[in-house]
């Protein structure tokens, strides 16, 4: 029986961990060739070294989204590896300080656009010119549920995945003539290694931060594989109706 996605070839950055890892497997699963983008070479490597065992085709391509020439080189190198890129998933993200606006260092709000913004447009400006030469493929960037809702936190991670938004929309109308759906998801609270993390540094800790946490979503939280699910649909060809699409994957959370 034919996979979702038999013979296609997908980059996922920040493949190494959490969503990204999890995104990795589920590709995997219905047959696509998996690049892994990563930045900690040994977190890639560790996510490949689990496909192969599973029998699985991927490969890691160590790399810095915020470096122009670094996202070129890999970029180039998964085209002489597999001849094509069908499939981009711009997961890649930090969270940055949790400073409120009026005490955070500008140094602070560059590092976290350069990461959450910048990297998806590099990642996307080199990847899209394969696709329009072969006249098809599927973006999915990583948005957030804080582009949809406001919160007491982070601000400059709220404002970035706005501007992922924002982005999704101008290229989904920019590409739809070349083929190319572009779309993206906005997961609320998911058990990531850094949900878990800050659940250790929460008053009460773990327990304590799962149940505050659970309160909040109607449906039981997140596992990184049901935001993955959500990204594989909208990179098969079951979405090709799809693209400027916000799929909200937050447990009834933003609709309280």
């Amino acid at each position: 029986m034919m996979k979702r996605l038999d013979g296609k070839v997908a980059i996922i950055t920040g493949g190494g961990t959490g969503i990204g890892e999890a995104t990795c497997h589920r590709f995997a699963e219905e047959g696509a060739r998996v690049a892994v983008f990563e930045i900690v070479r040994e977190a890639g490597e560790k996510t490949v070294a689990a496909l192969e065992e599973r029998g699985f085709e991927a490969a890691v391509f160590p790399v810095d989204v915020t470096d122009e020439a670094q996202v070129t080189q890999a970029v180039s190198d998964v085209i002489a590896r597999w001849g094509v890129i069908d499939i981009l998933v711009n997961n890649a993200a930090i969270p940055g300080a949790n400073t409120m606006t009026h005490a955070l260092d500008e140094r602070d709000w560059q590092k976290v656009f350069a990461v959450n913004v910048k990297g998806p447009f590099l990642c996307s400006k080199h990847v899209l010119p394969h696709m329009m030469a072969a006249r098809r493929g599927a973006i999915v960037h990583f948005s957030s549920i804080y582009a949809l809702i406001g919160n007491d936190d982070l601000p400059p991670y709220h404002a970035t995945k706005g501007a992922i938004l924002a982005m999704t929309k101008t290229d989904a109308i920019c590409y739809a003539p070349h083929g190319i759906r572009v779309n993206c998801v906005h997961p609320g609270s998911t058990k990531t290694p850094l949900f878990i993390k800050a659940g250790e540094t929460y008053p009460g800790g773990y327990d304590a931060y799962l149940q505050m946490m659970q309160a909040k979503h109607p449906l039981p939280l997140a596992e990184p594989v049901d935001i993955a699910n959500c990204v594989l649909f909208l990179a098969s060809d079951e979405a090709r109706f799809v693209t400027g699409a916000s799929l909200v994957c937050d447990g009834g959370y933003t609709v309280q």
